[in-house]
């Protein structure tokens, strides 16, 4: 007999992310190599939403958001890491469908 499957329901004011996957090593616009592992204590870093609870409402899932990488709670689900945040942790949202946008893109 097969085990039984639970969809995953984000609850509150919760939001699961799936983060960016690294590439190693970065190069700045000026053109030098940043090495993987060279740490940043102050980046933030760039994730695709998976989910989110019934009281979010400034994200939707398939946007990308800006979060601080140690703000986070990690949670692995069939093999693949996944993010878990408030929705106020979040620093920034890029989507289809800007309301007060920077004028910059992804």
């Amino acid at each position: 007999m097969a085990e039984p499957k639970f969809e995953i329901q984000m609850l509150h004011d919760r939001v699961m992310v799936r983060p960016e996957k690294e590439s190693g090593e970065r190069r700045s616009s000026g053109g030098i190599v940043i090495p993987a592992t060279a740490e940043q204590s102050n980046r933030l870093v760039w994730g695709e939403v998976c989910g989110v609870g019934h009281n979010v409402r400034a994200v939707k899932v398939g946007d990308m958001v800006l979060y601080h990488d140690e703000d986070q709670f990690q949670v692995e689900v069939q093999g693949e890491l996944y993010i878990v945040l408030r929705e106020r942790d979040l620093h920034a949202v890029a989507n289809e469908r800007p309301e007060y946008g920077t004028g910059l893109y992804l």
